[in-house]
């Protein structure tokens, strides 16, 4: 299983990017998908995640701004960011509870920069 991460970039502070995450691979299903980030000298944080069924759960300091979604038919989740500003500025990273033929796992993509100006 893989997951490829695509979308980062550099922003100004009030505007947009739209990040992707497709997964691959021997996939049985998918349970839950999620965002983190991580700034530098700072510990992974969880930005957005949601389940199979849509259920959605944000960190305070983007609810509001970020919108999590995902498209089952494509096994891909996406982080719409809106109103970014530069505390946002981080390496991103997509994750998900994966169930294949060896069992059921977590597994991270590669990670993309998002750096938004002031």
């Amino acid at each position: 299983v893989q997951l490829q991460a695509s979308g980062g970039g550099l922003v100004q502070a009030g505007g947009s990017l739209r990040l992707s995450c497709a997964a691959s691979g021997s996939i049985f299903s998918i349970n839950a998908m999620g965002w983190y980030r991580q700034a530098p000298g700072k510990q992974r944080e969880l930005v957005a995640a949601i389940t199979s069924g849509g259920s959605t759960n944000y960190s305070d300091s983007v609810k509001g701004r970020f919108t999590i979604s995902r498209d089952n038919t494509e096994n891909t989740v996406y982080l719409q960011m809106n109103s970014l500003k530069p505390e946002d500025t981080a390496v991103y990273y997509c994750n998900a509870t994966v169930s294949s033929w060896i069992g059921e796992y977590d597994y991270w993509g590669q990670g993309t920069q998002v750096t938004v100006s002031s």
